[in-house]
């Protein structure tokens, strides 16, 4: 009897904590979802400058910003699954190192946009304004993409988070920075030729820039995985027509 006594007392005490910790899952995931959401009205007001109508990509300093919370605003959506489960199989339960793994992540894509703004600027210094032919070329590239083994291998680690995160653990504060790290660098190479199909399109429209985060959750989240990336393929293939048929 005391035996049953005994247990009949802890569970309400470990629902209690399963709860709680499903509360947390539940709040940090709401919380990367507002971050990208004042991300997106953060970047809708920051494309309203005149400069960036003109086709320029401003000064560095304001591009790699801009950049770095287009990047919150379009990846922290997709990321959130992979952010609850690293903070559900942490010791610390609360939010502090799922928020630094998705600063590490942010980090990396930071980097990115600043090696993005050097090629973009010197190719046209070099060969000056990209017509609609090249940004057809750029998105017809990104369509071919989609079949390569290193999309198929980035996609991969993208949409098992759970191979990730065993795979990749480091303890710690800093661990969870270069996890996060770690796990845009996979993405990076998921998603590198999506972006330069954006830069092709334009960097600096709100359109362009939803239509590329859509298919990029798509890609990471639709249980089909090849029909989520053949018909990211095909979609891009319409494009880069238009593109050369004029029509956009």
């Amino acid at each position: 009897m005391g035996r049953v006594s005994a247990t009949s007392v802890s569970m309400p005490r470990e629902l209690a904590l399963a709860f709680k910790a499903m509360r947390t899952r539940l709040g940090l995931v709401a919380l990367l979802l507002a971050l990208a959401a004042a991300a997106w009205w953060w970047a809708a007001a920051r494309m309203g400058d005149m400069s960036m109508m003109s086709g320029q990509l401003g000064t560095f300093g304001w591009f790699v910003v801009t950049w770095i919370v287009m990047m919150a605003a379009m990846m922290l959506p997709s990321l959130a699954p992979t952010v609850s489960l690293y903070a559900r199989m942490t010791r610390d339960r609360g939010p502090a190192r799922a928020l630094l793994f998705a600063a590490g992540y942010l980090v990396i894509w930071g980097v990115a946009g600043a090696l993005a703004y050097g090629l973009f600027e010197a190719g046209r210094a070099l060969f000056g304004h990209v017509g609609a032919a090249v940004a057809a070329g750029v998105v017809a590239l990104a369509a071919v993409y989609q079949f390569t083994p290193l999309k198929d291998s980035c996609l991969g680690k993208c949409r098992g988070p759970l191979g990730f995160i065993l795979s990749s653990w480091h303890g710690g504060r800093l661990g969870a920075l270069r996890m996060g790290g770690e796990h845009a660098v996979w993405c990076l190479g998921c998603c590198w030729a999506l972006m330069m199909a954006l830069f092709a399109l334009g960097i600096m429209s709100l359109g362009w820039m939803a239509v590329v985060a859509a298919l990029i959750a798509l890609e990471k989240t639709l249980p089909w995985r090849r029909v989520a990336t053949t018909g990211t393929s095909v979609a891009l293939l319409g494009l880069a027509g238009a593109l050369a048929a004029g029509a956009l």
